[in-house]
């Protein structure tokens, strides 16, 4: 594991609101040379600390105004085929294996309350699913986000 200093962490920062930001301009805003700028981001990579770039889509920052969480508990061995079919439904963004209580969580996300609960109808109709639990979330905060 690396060790991260100041400039490495406003580094990182910088680069999670903008991960598109050129040398030169992220030099100019932490004030270091493009030198500095271009060889820190080489050591980060080289060492795994910063693990790849990605794009952000107008899906991403325009979520669907309903968003929640539902832990799901499965009977036996059915996990694999209950992620497949949670994948396979619009309103589910992500499926997270876990532990603890819950085997699954699902992070759902629609237009309306009522469709929603639909979803939520529909989930709780698989065959395996023991129990589930549904949390609105009422605001997020990414640290990624552009500012």
């Amino acid at each position: 594991m690396s060790t991260l200093d100041d400039i490495d962490i406003r580094l990182i920062a910088a680069l999670k609101r903008d991960g598109r930001a050129s040398i030169s301009e992220l030099a100019a805003k932490l004030k270091l040379a493009r030198a500095t700028v271009r060889s820190r981001i080489e050591r980060l990579m080289a060492s795994g600390e910063i693990a790849g770039f990605t794009a952000l889509t107008r899906a991403d920052v325009s979520a669907a105004p309903v968003r929640a969480l539902t832990m799901i508990g499965i009977e036996g061995r059915g996990t694999e085929r209950i992620m497949a079919q949670l994948q396979g439904m619009p309103a589910v963004q992500a499926v997270h294996s876990t532990n603890g209580r819950w085997d699954l969580i699902a992070e759902l996300a629609t237009d309306t309350l009522q469709e929603l609960d639909d979803t939520l109808v529909r989930i709780r109709r698989f065959e395996g699913i023991t129990s589930s639990e549904t949390n609105l979330l009422l605001s997020t905060r990414r640290a990624s986000t552009r500012r």
